[in-house]
């Protein structure tokens, strides 16, 4: 790799890092524990590990800080006497209903306007199985998977699936 100048010269730069401490700060905020440690390389998310019903992030393998709201978002769906057991093979929608992968998309979707930040953030072109424009396109539509499951487990209110929601 050449090294120009003023540039990074890692590979794995975090995309949106300006958005990294706001994320963190948010995690931490509502109870969810987080904290920076040395990760090995080969983790399924870089620079991301759940561990003991927390997050692990190291900053320097981060790439997309984005990962960090929808691992967040796992932990946050499951009910809180197995959330402390959460590893990387995590309790889910076998374990616990309404604790999928939908309800944990939905739920970091949420946290992304709660916080400010773009939406690409978390849909970012790095991830989704390439699928992130097609991800982006739908929510703008109004669909949102998972949602009925957040409503289920009393985690939002939206109308057509919490009585009394102003439909």
């Amino acid at each position: 790799m050449v090294a120009f100048p003023g540039r990074a010269t890692r590979r794995n730069a975090m995309h949106h890092a300006e958005h990294y401490r706001a994320i963190v700060d948010f995690i931490a905020g509502i109870g969810l524990p987080i904290r920076e440690a040395a990760l090995p390389e080969g983790t399924f998310l870089p620079g991301v590990e759940l561990r003991e019903g927390g997050i692990l992030v190291d900053p320097a393998r981060l790439q997309w800080p984005g990962d960090l709201l929808h691992e967040a978002g796992h932990l946050a769906v499951l009910p809180s006497h197995v959330r402390h057991i959460a590893e990387e093979d995590q309790p889910n929608a076998a374990d616990a209903a309404h604790a999928g992968e939908t309800e944990a998309m939905a739920w970091a979707y949420a946290a992304v306007f709660e916080i400010g930040i773009p939406v690409e953030v978390l849909i970012h072109d790095g991830g989704y199985h390439g699928r992130a424009r097609d991800l982006l396109q739908m929510y703008a539509f109004g669909v949102y998977p998972g949602l009925r499951g957040l409503c289920e487990a009393g985690l939002a209110a939206a109308p057509g699936f919490t009585p009394d929601c102003g439909e």
